[in-house]
């Protein structure tokens, strides 16, 4: 029998307190095995592999990421124009939505979008790990309905403690981008806007308008 780890959850706690701890999520979205508060790296690489489901890992708990088609989309429409310009200058690399990274110890996120600058690896080198211990440089979420608002508030506080520089929330129902450099600063987009790399990617620009025109081509 596979020994199960001591939980990181204080052991006075409820269901609703770990509700609360997570940003209310759907507790659909909650695995109970491993118990919650015992999970490790491992166990999120396991359970793709057995179920073919993306998971964060969360103070020891794991929980399934959400994302629909429309909003894959959007992703890759974003990745798109941010691999192009990332590779013309050399500046770094760019992963998609199953790109799993330990940003925080007990802590693991799947950001929809991200850019990694390269000094944020020794000697310019990729890591070997499955779950590199790196933060992103530009985090970008596509918001789905199955999102809280006290999930991404949390997720946002976590990306700046792990030292992102910036977090785009892209919001396909408002049309709007959320673009954050830090957890208390923020400017909102409508689809006339222009999101900006700023000192991230110095001189890069996408207009909203190009990236929400994937959804009317397709009749979204």
């Amino acid at each position: 029998m596979t020994a199960i780890a001591p939980s990181t959850l204080p052991i006075d706690w409820t269901f609703g307190d770990l509700l609360a701890q997570l940003g209310d999520v759907p507790p659909s979205r909650i695995r109970v095995f491993p118990p919650p508060g015992t999970a490790t790296e491992q166990d999120v690489i396991e359970v793709e592999a057995r179920t073919d489901r993306l998971c964060e890992l969360i103070d020891g708990v794991l929980v399934e990421k959400t994302m629909g088609y429309h909003e894959s989309l959007l992703a890759i429409v974003i990745a798109k124009y941010l691999l192009d310009y990332v590779r013309a200058h050399d500046l770094g690399i760019v992963l998609g939505a199953d790109g799993t990274l330990k940003i925080l110890p007990h802590q693991v996120r799947i950001p929809d979008v991200c850019f990694i600058a390269w000094n944020r690896f020794p000697g310019g080198k990729l890591l070997p790990q499955p779950i590199p211990p790196v933060a992103p440089d530009l985090a970008v979420e596509v918001l789905s309905e199955g999102n809280t608002q006290a999930e991404m508030e949390r997720k946002l506080r976590d990306y700046f403690t792990a030292g992102v520089r910036l977090v785009w929330y892209i919001d396909p129902r408002t049309r709007t981008a959320h673009v954050y450099t830090a957890p208390e600063q923020c400017s909102v987009l409508d689809e006339q806007g222009v999101l900006s790399g700023g000192d991230v990617l110095p001189g890069f620009e996408l207009a909203l308008r190009d990236v929400f025109a994937e959804l009317d081509r397709h009749g979204a």
